[in-house]
């Protein structure tokens, strides 16, 4: 008897320290002292070793025991006793035996009222009244960069105040901190996870502990884990512990990747290894995803093609069949997506015609529902690889004209690059555009840069327009020397785009006239040598070198490869000697440029500006300008190259682009 009292006491006392306990975690919620919002980070330094402490890099994390733990508060005691709620005591007979048990229904309570979270804070405040566990620790903390991930910039400035001057925050740090070596793989990698993308510093004990763990447990982690930890590197600085983590994970990745089928973890793999990975693990990481590029979804092919923007690497296989998925669902891309798409085929030299005139064309069927000035983005992007999306700029054209009130400075100077160098000029109201940027020019002078006003000028006369006031006070500024500085970084470029300027006043004026013949330089020695198997082709063909001439400097230094004069009805060659300084007008001039790819538009044979105003410009001055693509020239045999440039010789088109076609990447 006085046996089963004694069980009963001893069951008594221990209720009534559970049920103290409990009402101890339970109170910071009620207690004016922990409500206090004070910023965390000035907190920290006052607790004595606490968990979040910042260290240099040369502090050693893992100091004893003793310089870890805080100093035994009634807050930290309460936090240390706080996992024995997670069991009850229940009494199984009158004999006086007990069973400790799980409480199994208060776990799945918790997780229950976690899901039902709507901000970070009620996470926190779930964790500081119910969280008995490090499971439930680590699981309110994902939760709370979950829910505070999907806030917008502004939501997340002011709610990430609030989560750090959270009394419950602190508190989850501390118990990271002293669980993190009893944490499962999963808990560890997504904690270490949400601190690094929440903010918290990364010199501070805590990140560096959980850095520590991780390289101690690296081969235990499964191939989930790996690509978080991945994640998590990537926003992290250098230290000694990044570095010695992120060699170590590069070693386990590249074990583990012929394993790895799950395109989510190599896509996001590839994109964490970053453009520093050595080659071979670029070539593994390709071959894996080669081999799920079947089970391409379109999300995960725009994560995969930004994948390879983020690593700089440029395999056409895989860019190619991620295009294809993205044409398909190009209606559901948003935006900021296109953007970096369009970027990430510049950096990476990619071009897909097929890809931007899906683009194009989405933008152009909807182009009543854009801002104009995602308009003027897109067209930027576009500009930089130099692709020509002739029916969006059309459509953007009159859209300026309507309402040009909406051009500032920065997308003014923006449009007339974009139409300048991709040559376009509209089919209808071509005068009525020019005139409107003309319009918006001229009112900016005042306040426009001397590089700016350059520019736009520049501009404007690469598509055959004057803006005379602008002009005039470009003039001004180059004849009182502003215009180009002795030190300035761009006066090379500078001297070219005025140079061009004044060659556009003199040759596009209505006042020009045709001159009767043009004096000429010839410099043989300087031929280039792509160009000999040309100056062969020709010596074949006419038999005779002194039926042409090679490498001519003309008036406003202009240059063309070959120059051959024939007579009027283009059945004859003429000799050269014989037609110097002749100024017989039935002497017709052939300049004959062999261009690189780029001089085009991209999928065309549209010349970009500098090209159409060199060819606007030769016109003038009398000749009739032949364009070859010496790409497609050098492939040809020599048999081929002697047809092709008798057919463009003898041929009244001056324009031989139907024999040279360009190809895309597919």
């Amino acid at each position: 008897m006085l046996a089963k009292m004694n069980n009963k006491i001893s069951y008594l006392l221990n209720t009534v320290r559970c049920i103290h306990r409990c009402n101890s975690v339970l109170a910071p919620k009620s207690s004016a002292t922990t409500r206090k919002h004070t910023l965390w980070l000035s907190i920290f330094p006052s607790l004595h070793g606490s968990s979040l402490r910042f260290v240099s890099q040369k502090t050693d994390v893992f100091s004893t025991g003793a310089k870890i733990q805080p100093e035994k508060s009634t807050e930290v005691l309460v936090s240390q006793q706080a996992p024995q709620c997670s069991l009850e005591l229940e009494k199984l007979d009158d004999s006086g035996s007990f069973k400790v048990k799980h409480v199994m229904d208060h776990s799945e309570q918790f997780f229950n009222s976690l899901r039902k979270c709507t901000c970070p804070c009620d996470a926190l405040d779930l964790a500081s009244e119910s969280a008995v566990s490090t499971k439930h620790f680590t699981s309110c903390l994902t939760t709370v960069w979950r829910l505070f991930k999907n806030l917008s910039e502004d939501q997340q400035r002011y709610e990430k105040q609030l989560i750090f001057e959270h009394p419950a925050f602190v508190k989850l740090c501390q118990q990271l901190l002293r669980d993190s070596r009893r944490m499962t793989r999963g808990d560890l990698v997504f904690s270490l996870h949400a601190m690094v993308n929440l903010g918290v510093p990364q010199n501070t004990l805590l990140v560096q502990t959980l850095l520590r763990v991780c390289q101690e447990k690296l081969n235990q982690l499964d191939n989930r884990c790996i690509s978080v930890l991945a994640t998590a590197l990537a926003g992290l600085d250098k230290d000694k512990n990044v570095s010695a983590l992120q060699a170590g994970l590069q070693l386990l990745v590249e074990q583990r990747i012929p394993s790895i089928r799950d395109i989510f973890i190599l896509q996001n793999l590839m994109k964490c290894m970053g453009k520093d990975a050595p080659v071979f693990l670029k070539k593994k990481l390709e071959m894996a995803v080669l081999k799920e590029r079947d089970h391409l979804t379109s999300p995960n092919a725009l994560r995969v093609f930004l994948a390879l923007v983020a690593m700089n690497y440029c395999s056409i296989p895989i860019l190619n069949a991620c295009s294809k998925k993205i044409q398909e669902n190009v209606h559901d891309i948003p935006f900021w997506q296109l953007i970096l798409i369009l970027e990430g085929c510049s950096s990476l030299q990619y071009r897909n015609v097929k890809l931007f005139s899906a683009l194009a064309d989405y933008v152009t069927s909807a182009a009543c529902l854009w801002d104009k000035r995602q308009i003027i983005l897109l067209l930027s992007a576009f500009e930089t690889l130099g692709f020509q999306p002739s029916e969006l700029m059309g459509i953007f054209a009159e859209k300026v004209t309507e309402d040009p009130e909406f051009l500032n400075l920065k997308n003014l100077l923006i449009v007339l690059r974009v139409y300048s160098r991709l040559n376009y000029v509209p089919r209808s109201q071509k005068h009525l555009f020019f005139e409107t940027l003309h319009s918006c020019l001229n009112k900016y002078l005042p306040q426009i840069s001397n590089t700016e006003l350059l520019k736009a000028v520049y501009s404007l006369c690469i598509l055959g327009y004057l803006p005379h006031r602008a002009l005039d006070e470009l003039l001004q500024k180059d004849n009182r020397g502003e215009l180009i500085l002795s030190d300035d970084l761009y006066k090379e470029q500078k001297e070219v785009m005025l140079r061009c300027v004044k060659a556009c006043m003199e040759l596009d004026s209505p006042s020009f006239t045709k001159p009767a013949f043009v004096l000429t330089d010839n410099f043989p020695s300087l031929v280039s040598f792509n160009l000999r198997k040309a100056r062969e082709a020709l010596i074949e063909l006419l038999g005779d070198e002194n039926m042409f001439q090679q490498n001519v400097h003309l008036p406003y230094k202009y240059h063309i490869d070959f120059e051959i004069r024939m007579d009027s009805d283009r059945k004859k060659v003429l000799p050269i000697a014989a037609t110097d300084d002749h100024a017989d007008s039935s002497v017709q001039r052939l300049a004959f440029l062999f261009v690189p790819l780029s001089a085009f538009c991209v999928g065309t044979t549209h010349p970009q500006g500098k090209l159409a105003v060199k060819k606007r410009h030769l016109n003038r001055l009398g000749y009739h300008v032949i364009l070859v693509l010496n790409k497609k020239f050098q492939e040809m045999t020599n048999e081929d190259a002697v047809e092709f440039l008798k057919g463009k010789i003898y041929s009244e088109d001056a324009f031989p682009f139907s024999e040279v076609t360009v190809q895309d990447n597919n």
